[in-house]
Formats: C-alpha cells, sequence, structure tokens
C-alpha cells in the first residue's frame, strides 16, 4: 500500500517537474533547461545526502552514472521527438515503452503478481495513453523518424528505471548523485557543443537569453531531483512492475497543473484516464 501510494506521487512531482520545464523551455532551450536543473538537482541530492545517507561502493557509483547517461539520452530523444511533433501520440507512446520496458524486465527477473496485479497494471497502461492524448483538429500523423525517437525515448527512461532498481539496497542516495552529475556533465556538454557549432553559423545567442526562465528551470530540477527520491524509495519499498507503470502516469501531474495555473481545458478523455489511473492504483494496492 505504502509503496503504491509513493509511486503516485512520484509520478505527480515528476508530472510537476515536466510543467515547469515546459514553462522554462518557451523561454530557454530545453536543452539548457535540461543541463540546468540537472544541476540544481544535484545540488538538492548532495545537501540530502548527509541526512538521508547510503553506503558508497563500486556498484552504486557505476550503476548511479550509466542510469544517468541512460536519462539523459532519454529525455534528450524526448524533447527531440516532441519538437516533430504531434506531442498528443507521441508523449503517451514514450510513457507506455517507458513503463512496458521494466515490466517486461520485471518479468524474466521473475517478478510475479496475481490476476487482479496484471488487471491493475493493464488499465493503468490504458490510462496512461488516454490521460497524455488530447484531441486536435487535424492533427498530423508522426513521422517515422518522431516514432522511433519516441520509442527510444521510453525505452532508455525505462533502461533508467531498471538500472536504479538494480542499484544496492543500503546506497540510500548515492546512485542518484552519481546519476544527477553524469546527466549534468552530458546536458552541459550538449550546450557547449550546440553553442560552439551555433558560433560557428555566426548566429550564437547572446549571454541575456540564459536569463529568461533560469529561475524556473533551477526550481523544475529540484523537483525532479525529489521525484527521484521517491521514486527510489519506491523501488525498495515494492516492486519494479508496480513502480515502472505507476510512473510512467506522470502526464497526469502536468495535466492538473495546467488546468489549474494555466487554466487549460482538460478534455473528457483525459478525465476518465484520471479516474482510471486511480483505479489501477487502488487495485494495485489490493493486488
Amino acid at each position: 500500500m505504502l509503496a503504491v501510494a509513493i509511486g503516485v506521487l512520484a509520478a505527480l512531482v515528476y508530472g510537476s517537474a515536466d510543467f515547469i520545464g515546459g514553462i522554462a523551455s518557451k523561454r530557454i532551450s530545453p536543452v539548457r533547461v535540461t543541463a540546468i536543473g540537472g544541476l540544481s538537482g544535484l545540488v538538492v541530492l548532495l545537501l540530502l545526502l548527509p541526512l538521508v545517507g547510503g553506503a558508497w561502493s563500486s556498484q552504486a557509483v557505476m550503476l548511479g552514472a550509466l542510469s544517468g547517461v541512460s536519462g539523459a539520452i532519454g529525455v534528450a530523444l524526448l524533447y527531440a521527438c516532441l519538437a516533430i511533433g504531434p506531442m498528443s501520440i507521441l508523449s503517451p507512446l514514450t510513457a507506455v515503452v517507458s513503463a512496458i520496458v521494466p515490466v517486461l524486465a520485471g518479468a524474466i527477473r521473475g517478478e510475479r503478481l496475481n490476476l487482479l496485479g496484471y488487471v491493475a497494471i493493464g488499465i493503468a497502461l490504458v490510462a496512461v495513453v488516454l490521460v497524455g492524448f488530447v484531441p486536435e483538429k487535424g492533427a498530423l500523423r508522426p513521422s517515422g523518424r518522431a516514432l522511433l525517437m519516441a520509442v527510444g525515448a521510453g525505452a532508455f527512461i525505462g533502461g533508467f528505471l531498471i538500472i536504479i532498481d538494480l542499484t544496492p539496497d543500503d546506497s540510500g542516495l548515492a546512485p542518484l548523485v552519481t546519476s544527477r552529475a553524469a546527466n549534468a556533465v552530458i546536458m552541459f556538454a550538449a550546450v557547449g557543443i550546440l553553442a560552439l557549432m551555433a558560433r560557428r553559423r555566426g548566429t550564437a545567442p547572446t549571454r541575456p537569453s540564459w536569463r529568461p526562465g533560469l529561475r524556473l528551470a533551477v526550481i523544475g530540477g529540484v523537483v525532479d531531483a525529489s521525484a527521484n527520491a521517491l521514486l527510489l524509495l519506491g523501488l525498495r519499498l515494492g516492486e519494479l512492475t508496480i513502480q515502472s507503470v505507476l510512473t510512467a502516469l506522470y502526464p497526469a501531474g502536468t495535466i492538473i497543473l495546467a488546468a489549474v495555473i494555466l487554466r487549460e481545458r482538460i478534455a473528457p478523455v483525459q478525465i476518465i484516464g484520471l479516474v482510471l489511473a486511480l483505479v489501477a492504483a487502488a487495485l494495485l494496492a489490493l493486488a
């Protein structure tokens, strides 16, 4: 029960981080938002490390760094495919794949649920699609390239979940610290490469372009790091199969905040998805 509650909370916090990051990305580039968020999240985890603790080991460091690489690639592919669009198809596709990959990994490792648990997972996957689906008049079909990138994004994000789950139980926040460090290094390297390429083309951005959205990017990183910590706690208390499916419900958090803060309308199909998500969470708790 506690693991399910933490999984749902982690999904909502992830969705909140995406909402903040999405607004920040309208003011500065998504790559910069991801890089700044990675750094601010790392600072938060370092501050929490003495309180939470954790045993440092070569396995914790290696797996943490590997998860950071996987997460960075997944986020980069996600932003890239969403830029191509349509988001109404590619976003839920990424979420579903990010859930299916760990579910398969859990099955291979011998994780078993009762019938009620598998029914709940099926309902949750349907909920992910419905929550992320936004009907658009005249929406374009995604290109093969965009679909491939969405699947790749989901696979690498799912890989992040699998790798974090493999870290030692006594490692505490140590894997997340190394994960965030690797993520920040990769994304800032990407920012530097893109800036260098732009300068060579004579289109380098001016320094003030970093200022708008900087605060939001920092806050988004803090929120995302908090979601990572909740995810890790959920994985320690529960099973990878359940936590990965619950985490994939993250679009719900984004949609709820968009409705409350931006006054965006929630489509009826999304309301159905949110209700199904609650039903799935309740069934998983019973299972």
